[in-house]
């Protein structure tokens, strides 16, 4: 097996026989390459382990049999010498050699033997690591999605705000129309009211001229009471009517110039007083469209 790194804090490698993958993620880039160095001091420890086993093995092998074909001497040596024992304790130094030989491999395969459980364990402990990082690579996972939803709603939230914004600047747009539509009504009502001012002294004026009027009329009716009285005297004072006739007309031109001027004051004044009532309606009219 061969320790990849695939980021700078996580690694993993591939298990052919058991058709599984582990993987690994640490703290710092740091520890990821501590672990990797180890890794590979323990695949190289192992495969040294395997090589000289593998050695012992066939020089165990190579022994035995030729301890197989050295038996029927030694059996006759046996028989003739003395029991198996005492053919050990004679039998010289390749005997020596073999037993500690045989010693070596036993002492070699139990250090193997401890070197493949404490592999065994850690390899165990690599698995839970990897079920824990899968389990938060699940979570981190479901993690994204709800924080997905959570920043589409919160999209979802901010279209609906700026939409607000819109409709609230809209509505702030026609209020400032509004405001300048009310600031050019109330301008124009002050206006109105100026010459609504200049209008009420005018018909002030009017009414002031007005007065005359009463003294016109005694007037006219003093001269229309001296005419009757002169009418009157004309029956007796037929012979002054030529005299008098000319004061008669003099008198009924002035009167009618009074009159035509009378006529035109009230002419006048009506119309004024019409501009006066149509006004005011305008006014009236002005004050309630605002």
């Amino acid at each position: 097996m061969t320790f990849t790194k695939t980021s700078q804090k996580f690694g993993q490698w591939a298990d052919s026989r058991a058709n599984t993958v582990f993987g690994l993620g640490f703290a710092s880039e740091q520890q990821l390459a501590k672990f990797a160095e180890k890794f590979q001091e323990v695949k190289e420890a192992a495969k040294l382990a395997r090589d000289k086993s593998q050695e012992k093995m066939e020089t165990s092998s190579n022994n035995s049999q030729e301890s197989g074909r050295e038996t029927p001497s030694s059996t006759q040596a046996s028989s003739i010498n003395g029991t198996d024992d005492e053919k050990i304790s004679h039998g010289g130094p390749e005997t020596a050699a073999l037993m500690s030989e045989n010693d070596k491999l036993k002492t070699t395969v139990e250090q193997s033997n401890t070197n493949a459980k404490k592999l065994e364990t850690e390899l165990q402990t690599l698995r839970d690591s990897n079920a824990r990082l899968v389990d938060e690579l699940t979570e981190s996972s479901a993690n994204v999605e709800i924080w997905k939803k959570q920043l589409s709603t919160c999209k979802e939230e901010s279209d609906t705000l700026r939409e607000k914004i819109a409709e609230l600047e809209s509505q702030c747009e026609k209020a400032n129309v509004e405001k300048e539509r009310n600031s050019k009504l109330t301008v124009r009502v002050q206006e109105l009211e100026t010459e609504l001012q200049d209008k009420e002294q005018e018909l002030e004026n009017l009414r002031k001229q007005a007065e005359i009027i009463p003294q016109l009329m005694a007037e006219c009716e003093s001269i229309t009471e001296k005419l009757q009285a002169a009418e009157v005297k004309n029956k007796d004072l037929e012979d002054r009517i030529e005299g008098l006739q000319a004061d008669i007309e003099d008198s009924q031109s002035k009167q009618g110039i009074v009159k035509g001027e009378l006529k035109k004051f009230m002419d006048v004044l009506d119309g004024k007083i019409d501009e006066l009532h149509e006004f005011r309606q305008g006014l009236s009219k002005l004050g309630v469209d605002n």
